[in-house]
């Protein structure tokens, strides 16, 4: 970072399945992403812009094949060069939810995992196939063992006497 001129500099990565393989995680297991963004120098910081957008292969949460997500999302830092006492003690600046310390000595700033962390945040929370993609076979046996079959397995079975009581009361309320 120490070596950036003082104007904007241009960044360009596309994030493969190696870069997502290499990660280790469970729930992306690959991909293709575009990132784009600028590194601006300024007087006693850095500011990292960049955008993302592509798409993450991730398991259906309904049948648990892989599925096409498509990812669009943007990323800002501002990264400050302190001295290694200042980085330990947390101070220097007042801290912000988007501020990263960075040794002065060391001038590098690796954001692998907070690109990572960026796209993982952008994956909606339910992520299912488009009706009728999702693996017939999964939703075959899905619909065999569902709740409502089950409970309509057990109206049919006769109630036991002692608990008749019970069904009386939760049928009148």
């Amino acid at each position: 970072m120490k070596a950036l001129s003082e104007d904007i500099t241009s960044l360009e990565y596309e994030l493969t399945d190696d870069y997502f393989s290499a990660l280790n995680d469970a729930d992306i297991q690959g991909g293709s992403l575009h990132v784009s963004g600028s590194i601006r120098k300024a007087v006693g910081f850095f500011e990292l812009l960049l955008d993302i957008s592509g798409t993450v292969r991730i398991p259906c949460d309904r049948c648990l094949d892989d599925m096409d997500q498509p990812i669009k999302t943007n990323l800002r830092q501002v990264v400050k060069l302190v001295s290694a006492d200042q980085i330990e003690e947390g101070s220097g600046s007042s801290l912000q939810d988007d501020l990263v310390m960075v040794d002065e000595n060391e001038g590098v700033l690796d954001i692998t995992w907070t690109l990572y962390e960026t796209i993982a945040l952008a994956v909606p929370i339910q992520h299912v196939h488009q009706p009728g993609d999702c693996n017939d076979a999964m939703m075959r046996v899905l619909t065999e063992h569902s709740a409502a079959r089950s409970s309509d397995a057990d109206a049919k079975k006769e109630i036991d006497p002692r608990w008749s009581a019970l069904a009386k009361l939760k049928i009148e309320n």
